[in-house]
């Protein structure tokens, strides 16, 4: 026996990555805006759909048909932190909320409408609380299944108990949100939900496969995935108020003890291990204070006491750092201390070695960095992080210690070019068909000792005195016989290798860059990486 659909409400924000782009990034969504990914659009404004900008557009023709038309990149980080407030206040009113998708969220509709007098009022209120709360415009539908009631949102319906099946059966097989399966449903003369659902099921899964079987399934009005509800989240922040504001360091410390030693008992209440705290202010004429430490290891309540106390220090000391920096003293005392657990996660990954603490030397390493940090702030300490690159400066990010160690450019040493980057000539060829290309024009082995902030000017000569230049076939006018770094006395080249060319991001002209680099062994030992760029020849780097 089949299980029945839940009932289910969907509550929806039309046109949301716009939204969030305004909510987030403070563009106005009362303009022509569109969102762009790969280049088309996949979300637009009212005004921007007045003009005949259309979801599926590329970026040009938007724009042609829209001048005036704002584009925003789509980000999903950006519409999922904008989504949490809107979440949150359906929560306040109902429990077992699932997040289907940034702007649209859903739950059993059997709870809101037994305690809210039905449907259609809980459907109300909850529209109402949204936008009272959130200052966001929704609309909701109900329905037998998530899938129905995500389209009943569409026009704000609220489809009557076992009419799912007849709602659906008019909507067009571009409902299912599987353009490739509509395309073909439409070239055999399917065209409609319910035409599509009175195929015969067995027919459906030997000619579409299972992603077919399962559109088959919602179609029909047989969608009974139950709902994988979210919890609300425990509030396992910390506050202190002090009537007296704070301006001494002692008094300061005191404080952070006491506040640590709380939320190190309440989060092992849950069960829980703190890796990522953040540590908040307010001064007595309202100026606001934020700081986030990062631990890739257990927060101890004294190592939360400890970070606390530096930044503390740290603020209320008003050390500038470098010389001509600006201080950051507070203007104020402060009255206001909140820790909270930005980062955290179950108590059992994190279990010491089997004969005690290990990695001592490490710890003492961090805490002596960290203080640091709290002292002139997180980017006075950073850590490089090698990544891929065609040249050396390309390859090392530096990060502020303690942060996500994430190179700037996916793909180390070994790693395949995933950037979307291109270089046009020369350089690695993929190692079989299909296979994941390497960085194109990457440096061949050994790897420089020495990579110049700032490359140096110099001037090669061939053996007649004649500058020696690139053509642009990357053809070498003669061979290099003379190198000159400056205003330094030429040296003689003994031998050379190259060249390796690099054309990048040759679709952006403010950020193109074409390049060719050699490397050059001279008479009195040293071993340089050169480049050529724009007729001019630069030292990037030193080899041992």
């Amino acid at each position: 026996m089949t299980e029945a659909p839940v009932r289910t409400l969907l509550l929806w924000c039309p046109d949301w990555p716009v939204l969030a782009a305004e909510l987030v990034d403070g563009v106005p969504a009362t303009g022509a805006v569109a969102v762009l990914h790969a280049n088309r659009v996949v979300a637009c404004s009212e005004a921007a759909r007045a003009e005949g900008v259309r979801r599926g557009l590329r970026k040009r023709e938007a724009q042609g048909r829209c001048p005036r038309l704002t584009v925003v990149d789509h980000d999903p980080g950006r519409d999922a932190r904008a989504f949490e407030p809107v979440v949150a206040a359906v929560e306040e009113l109902a429990a077992g909320v699932e997040v289907v998708r940034p702007g649209a969220c859903a739950l059993a509709a059997r709870g809101p409408a037994r305690y809210l007098g039905g449907e259609e009022a809980a459907a109300e209120r909850i529209i109402e609380h949204v936008a009272q709360t959130c200052a966001v415009e929704s609309q909701v539908g109900i329905a037998d299944g998530v899938f129905a009631a995500g389209l009943a949102a569409r026009d704000g319906r609220v489809v009557p108990p076992g009419g799912t099946p007849g709602f659906l059966a008019g909507l067009p097989v571009e409902a299912l949100g599987r353009p490739a399966l509509a395309d073909l449903l439409r070239r055999l003369g399917v065209r409609t939900l319910g035409g599509f659902a009175a195929l015969p099921a067995g027919d459906v899964l030997a000619r579409f496969g299972f992603d077919g079987a399962l559109a088959h399934r919602l179609a029909a009005g047989r969608d009974h995935r139950p709902l994988a509800v979210r919890r609300p989240p425990a509030d396992l922040a910390v506050t202190a108020d002090h009537d007296e504001p704070i301006d001494r360091v002692d008094a300061a410390a005191f404080a952070a003890r006491a506040l640590a030693e709380r939320l190190h008992d309440q989060l092992a209440a849950h069960g829980l291990a703190c890796t990522r705290l953040g540590i908040e202010a307010v001064t007595a004429d309202g100026q606001e204070l934020h700081r986030v430490w990062r631990h890739d290891g257990l927060l101890t309540a004294a190592a939360v006491a400890d970070r606390v106390r530096w930044q503390l220090d740290g603020w209320l000391t008003g050390s500038a750092g470098r010389p001509g920096a600006r201080p950051t003293r507070p203007t104020a005392g402060i009255i206001r201390l909140r820790l909270v657990p930005d980062g955290v996660l179950a108590r059992a990954d994190l279990q010491p070695g089997l004969w005690g603490e290990t990695g001592e030397e490490r710890e003492r390493a961090h805490r002596a960095l960290s203080r640091v940090q709290g002292l002139l702030g997180p980017e006075a300490v950073v850590t490089a992080v090698l990544g891929g690159g065609r040249s050396p400066d390309d390859q090392v990010r530096l990060v502020p210690w303690g942060d996500e160690r994430l190179p700037a450019r996916p793909g180390g040493p070994t790693g395949f070019d995933r950037s979307g980057g291109s270089a046009r000539g020369g350089g690695a060829a993929s190692s079989g068909r299909g296979a994941p290309l390497p960085w194109p024009g990457r440096l061949p082995p050994p790897s420089p000792a020495v990579v110049l902030p700032v490359p140096l000017a110099a001037t090669v000569h061939d053996a007649a005195g004649e500058p020696v230049g690139v053509s642009a076939r990357l053809q070498l006018t003669a061979a290099p016989a003379r190198l000159a770094v400056g205003a330094a006395r030429p040296v003689e080249v003994v031998g050379w290798a190259g060249p390796w060319p690099v054309d990048e991001r040759w679709w952006s002209p403010a950020e193109a860059r074409r390049r060719a680099r050699f490397q050059v062994c001279l008479a009195d030992g040293a071993a340089l990486l050169l480049a050529v760029e724009s007729g001019r020849w630069l030292v990037e780097a030193i080899y041992d």
